[in-house]
């Protein structure tokens, strides 16, 4: 089970996008705007963000460009999801660090086998990195892998 945060402006979007991942075995709470998404993101971590790129106040696009040039969240999971369907906003969202892209409307069985294949990606993810993130989150401290020191230890 993983937990997810829905950021999208159109509340049944987001309620039916957020019964179906319940559907799924995961527990999900949506917020309307990208400003209430930082805030929460600042109480909670999700293990996944999907994220509506046209929102009003804090549009969904910057907000994906700040939490890949944070340090607590450059690594959090997000998939754009939108209405805007051209091939440019979907291009852009990747080059940004999107890990997929939901066109809306959408069929519930696209959205679950892409929660499905980027929470899969992360479960791959070493576990030395997963320590660092707790480290840095819960203690401010200062990790890093350095191969120099390595060698000077063998």
């Amino acid at each position: 089970m993983a937990h997810i945060l829905i950021a999208d402006d159109d509340e049944i979007v987001a309620e039916l996008a957020c019964n179906i991942l319940m559907d799924e075995g995961h527990a999900c709470g949506w917020v309307s705007d990208g400003e209430q998404a930082r805030k929460l993101l600042e109480w909670r971590r999700p293990d996944l963000l999907l994220l509506d790129q046209d929102m009003p106040g804090v549009h969904g696009s910057r907000l994906l460009r700040e939490l890949r040039n944070s340090e607590l969240y450059y690594d959090l999971p997000i998939i754009m999801f939108t209405a805007l369907t051209g091939k440019a906003d979907e291009d852009q969202a990747r080059y940004h660090g999107a890990q997929d892209y939901v066109r809306k409307p959408f069929e519930p069985e696209r959205l679950a086998s892409a929660v499905a294949d980027v929470l899969a990606a992360r479960a791959d993810r070493p576990k030395h990195l997963e320590l660092q993130e707790v480290l840095r989150r819960n203690a401010g401290w200062e990790t890093g892998d350095r191969a120099e020191g390595r060698r000077s230890l063998a």
